[in-house]
């Protein structure tokens, strides 16, 4: 018997928030399930909507403000303060997220992170003495240069005229001075929600070669972008004089864009992201009395296991041993693979263009996870053919 549903989804980017993809699912359960309890946990991975549901999760709230988006032009945006903490969480896609960035002006060669550094310093203005950066759903592939540049770093060419925005122009990058750094920064802790598989460099660096298609990078921009990106870690060890991390290849250094690398040259801890934004939630608690766990994301593939909500959640589930069923957009090579999830089921019933999809993505995900609890009841009401 299927009582308790526990509806642990990411957003769908471009699409549904996470609580959006929530109220989707659940919708679906309701019709299949009508009296069944069902737990809403939306999830977040650094990225859009995280502010909001740890302030919520917290008793905190949100802080409204302006700050530069991603394509130099001023966007209204937030920051949470946590409730009974001296904490505040800056989303960075909140500033210089991928859905700031109009379809017509996606050059990540061009975008900053600039307003994340004004939210940073916002943050500062509140006194706080710990900062959580949540990564993910970046428009950006600057490095974390603008971060910098707003938090008071100069960014310096061979003639000493400072660098205009945009991870293209890291290439020519010359010195950095750190003279004006917000001294502040030195007083608070400093943290970085990210994925550890993400580096910011070599044969397995994201920002450019995998990311930097996805917004908007032609392949001579993607090499434009390693280049800059490898000048930009070799000139920020040297002159901030990082120890401890390495800025190419340390775990983490390429979020959102490699705002990793940027925060951690200034002694930012870039840390996995769930362990320290889930525990927020409570989700373990509320996983193990699930008779059924079904969570949600954009695509489900053989990149799904490297750090994606439903890997996680499917994770945490099989330590209570609770069924998992995934539903995605997608289902690419190794969606059937991912470790704990029993079942996938993809939400498109049919061929559909992309705009189409992403206009009716609740519609999609509603129906999809009727079909798939029918089926899932189906399969257990079946007679067993094993003799």
């Amino acid at each position: 018997m299927l009582n308790r549903v526990v509806v642990a989804p990411s957003g769908f980017k471009e699409s549904l928030s996470a609580p959006a993809a929530a109220d989707a699912i659940a919708a679906g359960v309701r019709r299949v399930l009508p009296d069944a309890e069902i737990d809403r946990v939306p999830l977040v991975d650094g990225g859009e909507g995280t502010a909001a549901a740890l302030a919520r999760a917290t008793g905190g709230r949100l802080v409204a403000l302006a700050a530069t988006g991603p394509v130099g032009e001023p966007v209204g945006t937030h920051f949470a303060l946590l409730g009974g903490q001296d904490t505040a969480v800056v989303e960075m896609a909140a500033a210089a997220g991928l859905s700031l960035v109009p379809r017509t002006r996606r050059d990540p060669g061009a975008t900053t992170t600039y307003g994340v550094g004004e939210l940073i310093r916002a943050a500062l203005d509140h006194g706080v003495r710990r900062i959580l950066v949540g990564c993910g759903d970046s428009g950006t592939s600057d490095g974390g240069a603008g971060a910098l540049q707003a938090l008071g770093a100069r960014l310096l060419d061979a003639d000493g005229v400072e660098l205009p925005f945009g991870g293209r122009e890291l290439s020519r990058l010359a010195r950095v001075d750190a003279a004006g750094l917000d001294p502040r920064l030195g007083k608070v802790e400093l943290v970085v929600a990210c994925n550890p598989y993400n580096v910011l460099c070599g044969e397995r660096g994201v920002v450019a070669r995998v990311f930097g298609p996805q917004k908007g990078a032609t392949p001579r921009q993607v090499e434009e972008l390693s280049a800059g990106l490898e000048n930009w870690a070799r000139v920020l060890t040297r002159d901030l004089a990082v120890t401890g991390v390495d800025l190419r290849l340390g775990r983490g250094t390429g979020a959102s864009g490699g705002l990793g690398a940027g925060l951690a040259s200034l002694g930012a801890a870039l840390l996995p992201r769930f362990p320290v934004l889930l525990d927020h939630l409570g989700l373990d608690e509320r996983l193990a009395r699930a008779d059924l766990v079904v969570t949600a994301e954009g695509a489900l593939d053989r990149q799904t296991p490297r750090g994606k909500v439903p890997a996680e959640v499917a994770r945490r589930a099989k330590l209570s041993g609770r069924p998992v069923l995934a539903l995605a957009g997608t289902l690419g090579e190794g969606a059937g693979e991912v470790p704990g999830v029993d079942a996938c089921h993809g939400i498109l019933p049919g061929p559909m263009e992309l705009a189409e999809a992403l206009v009716r993505g609740a519609e999609l995900l509603t129906d999809a996870t009727e079909r798939a609890l029918r089926m899932i009841i189906l399969g257990a009401r079946l007679p067993s053919t094993q003799g």
